[in-house]
């Protein structure tokens, strides 16, 4: 695999591969998750308490956005770069808003941040690349290769 060619590139990178050890964190260990996000964990789960479904589902979708996170770096497919800002950015505020409405931990609070973090630093990367490539299109996006960063997606 190759190595993120741009700025915006580096944030998705870091996200994704992030999402991926996360995902396979709730799958082989899932009360080091729980703990991990603030909730409790029980010595014994109730009759009808699907928490470790739950737990199941949403570690495999983080590790199968980890890996399209990760696919979209090295085909450097920067529409996706964008289109994650407003989702994570989407993501950010319905976190927040369950923190508040204390439909979960305070502790969760730091999923949401790292959301609208991850939307910003991702925001400012494209801003970056596109900066970059204007003032100079030969400049070298990183990977060792002369191929510019292409501005007319990343300024939209």
């Amino acid at each position: 695999m190759r190595l993120p060619r741009s700025g915006a590139g580096w944030t998705i990178a870091v996200f994704g591969l992030l999402a991926l050890l996360l995902g396979a964190l709730g799958l082989i260990w899932p009360e080091t998750q729980l703990r991990l996000l603030g909730f409790e964990v029980p010595a014994e789960r109730a009759p009808g308490d699907y928490t470790g479904t739950f737990l199941t589902a949403a570690s495999m979708a983080s590790f199968n956005m980890g890996v399209y996170y990760l696919l979209a770096v090295a085909t450097e497919w920067r529409p996706f770069y964008r289109f994650t800002v407003w989702f994570r950015l989407v993501t950010f505020t319905v976190f927040t808003i369950a923190v508040l409405s204390d439909v979960a931990p305070g502790r969760f609070f730091g999923v949401a941040a790292w959301e609208g973090l991850g939307a910003l630093a991702t925001a400012a990367g494209l801003w970056w690349d596109a900066r970059r490539a204007t003032a100079d299109p030969t400049v070298p996006t990183g990977s060792g290769d002369s191929v510019p960063v292409p501005a007319s997606d990343a300024a939209r």
